[in-house]
């Protein structure tokens, strides 16, 4: 089978009777768990059915959220799911979809913009000066251990030399936890 693409790009998979997929990009049969990744990756696909041709997306996308709500992945509270429900056949259930895709956009947003502030509040904190500190002990502490290329692991001169990075190391240590009690008061 030839790789197909719908018009806009998107990934087409088709369902067969025996409800299973076929990835005609990749030629190759996939699960549904296979398309919640693509999801989650943001790549666009279609499902149609192979044999009418008909889009079913929504439906599978509805079963793929069944199927994570039912792993004990809940994430839609009972109170939004009954009012959902109660939005069917009700005069503004043509203005709930485009209401719920906005909303789940600005929490996107949000989400994205309070990420990037969570990181950037401990750029140039304390917090980070000390992360930092620590991989560099960590480190040194490693290649303490380890002979330099050429190297004896007997010789008396790199057994003074690590005496002497473990003694700075532990100087380090006082020197951070003197700072971090410092930070506590």
């Amino acid at each position: 089978m030839k790789k197909q693409h719908s018009g806009d790009g998107a990934v087409i998979i088709k369902k067969y009777a025996n409800r299973r997929l076929y990835n005609t990009e990749s030629s190759s049969y996939i699960t549904l768990d296979h398309l919640a990744q693509m999801t989650r990756e943001g790549r666009e696909f279609r499902v149609v059915d192979a044999k009418t041709d008909e889009d079913i997306t929504h439906n599978v996308l509805t079963q793929i959220i069944m199927e994570e709500e039912s792993r004990g992945q809940t994430m839609l509270p009972v109170s939004f799911l009954r009012q959902l429900i109660a939005m069917y056949g009700d005069s503004m259930q043509a203005m709930v979809p485009a209401y719920l895709e906005a909303s789940m956009e600005s929490f996107r947003r949000n989400q994205a913009q309070f990420k990037t502030a969570v990181e950037g509040a401990f750029a140039n904190s304390p917090f980070a000066e000390m992360a930092k500190r620590n991989m560099a002990m960590f480190e040194a502490a490693a290649s303490a251990f380890k002979p330099a290329k050429g190297e004896s692991t007997a010789a008396a001169p790199a057994a003074a030399s690590k005496d002497d990075e473990i003694a700075a190391l532990k100087a380090e240590l006082a020197r951070l936890q003197d700072k971090v009690e410092k930070l506590g008061r």
